[in-house]
């Protein structure tokens, strides 16, 4: 099977699976990292296959939304490459990608590393800064029914997993505890930049949050 009818057959599976996704999880948001991640590989050099199918594949079952199961987006992305009878060893790569591209492995050593999840995992975290990780912060927020802020629940830059899925955070919080900490942990040259404009556009945000939230503007 040629590249192309591999990833045509993988964007069908995604539109059909996320069809009714929350906002900041949805195709959309699938659309954007792939474009992003592409437009990286490009420059970083990168088997384009595998990017492109990780992109596509990584949010095909978030586990905030299946109790913290982190096997679940592997397992399908697997039972579905191994249907249109994808190689075992891009299989492989494409499920490990998956399984440790979320934020959490800045609190952990991440075990498996590759070029190819240098540049997703840029990609991804780019799509949760500036304006676009904005609004996915505040429509996830909505959407548990979070908090939006609240002065006597302080940041928690060690939440845990749990805490997370029990819903012990402010959708302002999140900034100090994932939003602006992925700046400074980006994986390539080109990340880097891209990160740089979205830092400082959330950071301009905030100062306008706090002064509106005082009546001062």
């Amino acid at each position: 099977m040629e590249n192309q009818e591999i990833i045509n057959k993988t964007v069908e599976f995604v539109k059909k699976t996320l069809a009714d996704a929350e906002g900041g999880h949805d195709r959309w948001h699938i659309y954007r990292v792939r474009k992003t991640a592409k437009n990286i590989a490009q420059i970083e050099h990168v088997d384009m296959l595998i990017v492109e199918l990780w992109a596509l594949l990584h949010d095909i079952a978030d586990s905030k939304f299946y109790d913290g199961n982190e096997e679940i987006g592997p397992q399908k992305a697997r039972a579905f490459l191994e249907s249109i009878q994808i190689e075992e060893n891009v299989i492989v790569h494409v499920e490990n990608i998956i399984r440790h591209i979320s934020f959490k492995g800045i609190l952990n050593e991440q075990k498996f590393k590759s070029p190819e999840l240098d540049v997703v995992q840029d990609a991804d975290r780019l799509d949760a800064m500036g304006a676009i990780g904005i609004g996915r912060t505040f429509n996830y927020g909505w959407h548990k029914n979070i908090q939006m802020y609240n002065p006597e629940i302080k940041p928690n830059i060690h939440m845990t997993k749990e805490e997370f899925i029990k819903e012990k955070w402010t959708t302002i919080n999140h900034f100090y505890e994932k939003l602006l900490l992925l700046k400074d942990i980006m994986n390539t040259k080109t990340g880097k930049e891209m990160a740089q404009h979205r830092h400082i556009y959330m950071e301009h945000y905030l100062e306008e949050f706090y002064k509106e939230r005082e009546g001062e503007v």
